[in-house]
């Protein structure tokens, strides 16, 4: 399915951004770490998009979500500093694949055992800054 640049589209995809992010809160009382950095990178993937939607041009090019939020600080002066905050999330853990997938792991290690050093309240800090930023750009538009 081909995505239509637009801002309604892209409020679409924020709604959905927020309620994945809101997913991840609800595990941080459990010892879900994988599950938090999964449903944060599934909400700040669809987060992104949005940004990209209100935009109107495509993404034309590759690099995850790292190579998503360096396209958008290109274009958006006001968003050259996300970036960062991305690849410190990606250093973390956050991953569509390795939180999920026991294959991204030493044996006999599975994703549920593989991130719990990770702060998964900084991660939500952090990914809610992002989110925000995200909101606050597609809300100018």
């Amino acid at each position: 399915m081909t995505l239509t640049p637009s801002i309604p589209e892209a409020l679409r995809w924020l709604c959905q951004a927020t309620n994945d992010l809101q997913a991840a809160h609800n595990d941080i009382q459990h010892c879900c770490h994988n599950w938090v950095l999964f449903k944060v990178h599934q909400a700040l993937e669809k987060a992104l998009v949005a940004a990209v939607l209100c935009h109107g041009e495509s993404f034309e090019g590759s690099g995850g979500l790292i190579g998503l939020a360096r396209w958008l600080g290109e274009k958006e002066p006001e968003l050259r500093g996300l970036v960062l905050d991305v690849q410190w999330l990606c250093s973390q853990g956050m991953d569509g694949k390795a939180t999920q997938y026991p294959n991204y792991h030493p044996f006999p290690m599975i994703p549920s055992e593989a991130f719990t050093g990770v702060d998964k309240e900084e991660v939500l800090n952090v990914a809610q800054k992002v989110l925000g930023t995200l909101k606050d750009h597609v809300g100018r538009k």
